[in-house]
């Protein structure tokens, strides 16, 4: 069993940072591939990022290649989501998950391959 909680979410003028932490536990914490998602207000959740086992793959979706970094510490078994340049259409509330995967090298892009979800934290862009 794997728990995930999300902090760091909140208010941002456009243009401005963001740094999302997710900590997690569970013992086999590399065993996973991470992941980013968002859901805005009326809209279905999206891949944002994600992030193999070992942390050297990395996976960006188009709208936020450039703009978000996504790291992973495996010795404090947290996962980040820097995100630079914030834009309104950036506002959601953001998941961090994790999957399971074969390999140390994998990157998941499916959510159905996540099997552990956090509650989200709610990020949101003034302009």
């Amino acid at each position: 069993q794997v728990q995930l909680v999300e902090s760091g979410g909140g208010l941002v003028q456009v243009g401005g940072s963001l740094r999302l932490s997710c900590a997690t536990s569970g013992r086999t914490f590399s065993s996973y591939a991470l992941g980013w998602f968002r859901q805005a207000p009326g809209k279905e959740r999206e891949f944002v990022t994600g992030i193999s086992g070992s942390g050297f793959s990395t996976y960006y979706a188009d709208s936020v290649k450039g703009r978000f970094t996504i790291s992973r510490d495996n010795a404090k078994n947290t996962v980040y989501l820097q995100m630079n340049s914030l834009k309104p259409e950036d506002t959601a509330v953001y998941y961090c998950a994790a999957g399971p995967v074969p390999s140390l090298g994998w990157v998941l892009r499916d959510a159905l391959k996540y099997v552990y979800w956090g509650q989200g934290t709610q990020v949101t862009v003034s302009s």
